[in-house]
């Protein structure tokens, strides 16, 4: 609780009356002080308490289940009932059963999570690769530990690792566990603190004892030739890139893609999906395939269903005919998370303080702990047998003079006085006097006593070597050396996730999935689209538009071109030809602003086909001046669907121009004017928000009306109009060069 302040200590009194018509008094406390006292505690249990996992690879909630199941025998005894395991468990994690069932199903064998499972499971407990898949209540399922375990628990009763009280202080539990491999690396591990997060994935045991191996004999060793990637209980492909992979194994941090395996049955025409990344669940995959094919965003499935069973996993899906597999599946793997990225955040507790560390460093800290841990096993094996040997050396003097030691307990009166009687008899101390005491009368022979002298040079022997090894860093590191060679030998299972280099994968193009064919692309000034193919537009009569609309624009062109269509709210919409469906003259077209979403009130102004993005336009905003582009700035490297800012918005666009090499420009003024220039005299711009150069100079009643290419105007009199230098006033067009002549009353 919070410390209430007095008014005197800057707290702010308050009397503030209750629903009884009483006054109550109320300190207010600074926030500081309120998040320092209330929720950082909270906030560093949580990181230290659950949700970051230590060296040993293991969280406290997994550590407490594991030990309870090790106290239980259940390491060499047979499956007990998984909700008996769950009640002992709650004597170290007092969290409720639910929560310790969850942690005790991801680390099953039958759960499929983790590389190496350390519970040997019985009965269902769901799939890590589904997501509805609930797993059985915990008293219809068993479980013991698996052999594995004895890896995780060996010496513990060495005095390996430190001991702490429960939370009732009933019983001691473990810090740590002493694994004999970088367990924190085989397994699989996530969390969410508060603050700061953990996201570490799996790598293969037999590869991981290798590179530690490598490692502890060249500290320079290079991790990726031992240990490429990443491993996956759920198989799949990592699309590999050394230099991405690299960089997460030197800093801990940074993404790879994952995705599925799949093979194609050509007898039945389906594809069977049979390895998903680890990211994602089945039921994800199938509800965005269906999702996309009601969109109409993939046409080519005539249905998919899960058939997964006891043999494994397995999506299948059915193809129409004609439809290419590998096109197909380059689709899903861009549009589905078939293929997904893997997030990594090696985020380890280290003494208790988080660090977020590369591959290197782990195994580095690793191997500092781990030969802490042969250092204390050590240790007490040493002062066991010095403890054996100080006794031995006690009894050898007794065995000495035997005759003299049955002399004096013979003629010791009081039981309490034998071993003081020896101590002095001998000179030996307590401890000694004790242990001979306790021999029994028929070990009082001369096989017995020329057993224990032996024993004892042995003795003299084993300190004498445990005393070196313990002194030699050498030693300890052949010793853990050794250790990780027999866990390999013992329990190293092959790569499930395959490698697959990235420039070797074919990334899905939208314009290599649509069909490409030769269309008439027709614009009518109000925006209503027309796409017809050649065929239909040869045995079709007239172009039908609404009543007072009329053509505006019209290109040749193919299914799959890309178009841009400019607003007048400077915005640019894009969209492909193969977006629109196929229509006819007689019909009015699909309407651009409802197809493209327009904002309210926004109109169509100019549509251009930007083919390779290498060319420029020429942009004619009302106020008489005109911007030269290159195309290339409305090139975008993702699939982005509308640019705004797409023009300058200093004044309203009248006119847009691409120009595939310079050319002669007629602009015309409201005034009458025109003015032919040569588009040279317009220099090149990257940006696409220039407000661009003055083209013709008006009075301010006037605007510019339009421009064009001369050819496609009415201009005879070019040389009347024409000007070497911009802007320019421009000269009154005469009838003869106007667009749209008078008709007089003969015609």
């Amino acid at each position: 609780m919070p410390k209430k302040k007095s008014p005197q200590d800057g707290g702010k009194k308050q009397n503030n009356p209750n629903v009884f018509g009483l006054r109550a008094e109320v300190l207010e406390q600074p926030i500081t002080e309120t998040l320092e006292t209330n929720y950082m505690p909270y906030a560093m249990s949580v990181i230290v308490s659950r949700a970051i996992p230590e060296i040993d690879g293991f969280k406290p909630s997994h550590r407490k289940l594991l030990y309870t199941m090790y106290k239980m025998n259940l390491l060499s005894g047979a499956r007990t009932k998984s909700a008996n395991i769950v009640g002992q468990t709650m004597r170290l994690n007092p969290h409720g059963d639910a929560a310790i069932y969850e942690t005790m199903v991801r680390l099953a064998r039958g759960n499929e999570a983790l590389l190496a499972p350390f519970i040997d499971s019985k009965g269902n407990f769901g799939k890590v690769y589904s997501r509805d898949m609930a797993y059985a209540a915990s008293r219809y399922t068993e479980a013991k530990l698996t052999p594995i375990c004895t890896e995780l628990f060996r010496d513990m009763d060495k005095d390996t690792v430190d001991f702490v009280d429960n939370y009732d202080s009933s019983m001691k539990e473990p810090t740590l566990l002493p694994t004999t491999f970088p367990n924190v690396l085989v397994s699989a591990n996530a969390g969410i603190a508060v603050g700061m997060a953990s996201q570490i994935c799996g790598f293969n045991l037999g590869e991981v004892c290798d590179t530690t191996i490598a490692f502890l004999r060249d500290p320079e060793h290079d991790l990726l030739s031992t240990m490429p990637a990443p491993d996956f209980p759920t198989g799949g492909e990592i699309i590999y890139d050394a230099k991405e992979m690299a960089q997460i194994y030197e800093t801990g941090r940074g993404s790879f893609r994952v995705r599925a395996r799949w093979r194609y049955v050509k007898g039945e025409n389906l594809i069977e999906i049979y390895e998903i990344p680890y990211t994602t669940t089945t039921e994800a995959i199938m509800d965005k395939v269906a999702d996309l094919i009601k969109q109409g965003k993939v046409r080519e499935i005539n249905d998919m269903r899960d058939e997964t069973d006891l043999g494994g996993l397995k999506l299948t899906i059915d193809l129409k005919r004609g439809v290419e597999p590998e096109k197909l599946m380059q689709k899903l793997f861009k549009l589905t998370t078939l293929q997904d990225s893997f997030a990594c955040n090696f985020n380890i507790l280290i003494a208790g303080y988080p660090r977020v560390m590369g591959v290197r460093e782990i195994l580095t800290e690793w191997t500092a702990w781990r030969t802490d841990c042969v250092k204390r096993r050590v240790f007490y094996d040493l002062s066991r047998k010095k403890e054996k040997l100080h006794l031995l050396n006690g009894l050898k003097k007794i065995l000495l003079d035997i005759d003299k030691a049955i002399a004096i307990i013979r003629e010791t009166e009081l039981e309490a006085d034998v071993v003081p009687n020896l101590m002095i008899g001998f000179g030996i101390d307590e401890t000694q006097a004790e242990y001979v005491a306790e021999i029994k009368l028929r070990n009082i022979n001369r096989e017995y006593i020329l057993k224990r002298v032996e024993e004892t040079d042995k003795l003299v022997s084993e300190i004498a070597d445990l005393e070196d090894l313990l002194n030699s860093r050498r030693r300890i590191r052949t010793v853990i050396i050794g250790e990780l060679e027999q866990v390999k030998k013992k329990y190293a299972q092959p790569r499930k996730t395959g490698l697959v280099y990235a420039g070797e994968v074919e990334e899905y193009s939208e314009a290599d999935s649509v069909d490409d064919y030769p269309v008439h692309l027709f614009i009518s000034r109000e925006g209503y689209f027309k796409k017809i193919t050649p065929q239909s537009l040869r045995m079709s009569g007239e172009q039908k538009y609404k009543e007072g609309d009329a053509p505006s624009q019209y290109f040749e062109a193919k299914n799959s071109d890309e178009i841009i269509f400019f607003t007048d709210r400077q915005q640019a919409y894009k969209a492909r030809a193969a977006d629109f469906e196929d229509s006819k003259a007689s019909l009015l077209g699909e309407y651009v602003p409802s197809k493209l979403g327009f904002d309210e009130g926004e109109s169509l102004v100019a549509t251009v086909l930007p083919g390779d993005y290498k060319q420029h336009i020429v942009l004619f905003f009302e106020n008489g001046k005109a911007a030269r582009v290159e195309l290339s700035a409305w090139a975008t490297k993702t699939n982005r669907r509308k640019l705004t800012g797409a023009y300058s918005d200093k004044s309203p666009l009248k006119t847009l121009l691409v120009l595939d090499g310079e050319r002669d420009i007629a602009a015309f003024s409201t005034e009458g004017r025109a003015v032919v220039f040569s588009s040279g005299l317009l220099a090149p711009k990257s940006t696409r928000s220039t407000q661009g150069v003055g083209v013709m100079t008006m009075k301010a009643k006037y605007r510019l009306e339009r421009a064009a290419f001369l050819e496609d105007t009415q201009i005879k009199n070019v040389a009347r109009y024409r000007m070497r230098s911009i802007p320019a006033v421009g000269a009154l067009l005469r009838d003869e060069d106007r667009e749209e002549k008078q008709l007089n009353l003969l015609d």
